[in-house]
């Protein structure tokens, strides 16, 4: 078997070599890979802060580590990374960052997928004759909030940057995707200072119109906090 070795000290009084395997793989290996690649990958340790995996190359072997920061384990909030993953799992990953003087890798897992926050009422809802046709919007009646979200609005207006909260018109689906109310941040484009939210519960879904100074993750943050504190 041959393993591959660099030199990273030589002690001349001492006549001594020092080897490190680590910086070897990294110069041979490193520039096979680039920001955005998807790896295969295995769980090597696990850390309050993230995990590292190993990366698989083509022949089968594992020869360089990226971190996954707990952050970018998954869309939800996890509070201990060994609830989600565990040492010898297989999984693929995403190169987010490589910092070449540091010879240190980034990864995600939650970045192979959408984030859940970010629809619109279109791809809920398709425009394509699947919205029932008692949709309504604003301008044709009254539209009474989905339950719970009064609640969520009169804590949405306590936080910082928000000024105001409406919703503007509402949909049907036809298939019941989950009774309890999700909520979620548009990826419509804000028209000024104003942002889109959507709320589903059952088969309705409503467009709810944000006021506020705040950006998408100043948004997120907002949400994740009073989702927290109502009930």
């Amino acid at each position: 078997m041959c393993i591959l070795l660099a030199v990273i000290k030589a002690d001349e009084p001492s006549r001594k070599l020092i080897f490190s395997e680590k910086e070897a793989n990294w110069a041979r290996y490193s520039n096979l890979i680039k920001v955005g690649d998807i790896l295969d990958t295995k769980v090597g340790s696990l850390e309050e802060y993230g995990a590292f995996l190993h990366l698989r190359f083509p022949d089968g072997g594992y020869y360089l580590t990226g971190l996954v920061h707990i952050s970018e384990v998954s869309w939800d909030l996890v509070h201990d990374v060994q609830d989600v993953l565990t040492v010898g799992d297989e999984l693929k990953a995403k190169v987010v960052n490589i910092d070449r003087a540091k010879s240190r890798i980034t990864l995600s897992i939650k970045q192979l997928e959408e984030d859940p926050l970010f629809e619109t009422l279109e791809k809920v809802i398709p425009q394509d004759g699947s919205v029932d046709s008692n949709s309504s919007n604003m301008s044709d009646i009254s539209i009474e909030p989905l339950p719970g979200l009064e609640g969520i609005f009169d804590e949405l207006l306590k936080e910082d940057g928000i000024k105001d909260v409406k919703i503007t018109r509402q949909g049907f689906e036809r298939r019941v995707v989950s009774q309890d109310l999700q909520l979620w941040l548009s990826n419509a484009p804000p028209v000024g200072d104003e942002f889109i939210l959507l709320a589903r519960a059952g088969r309705q879904v409503q467009e709810i119109q944000l006021t506020t100074s705040l950006d998408q993750e100043g948004i997120k943050l907002a949400l994740q906090r009073v989702l927290e504190r109502v009930p």
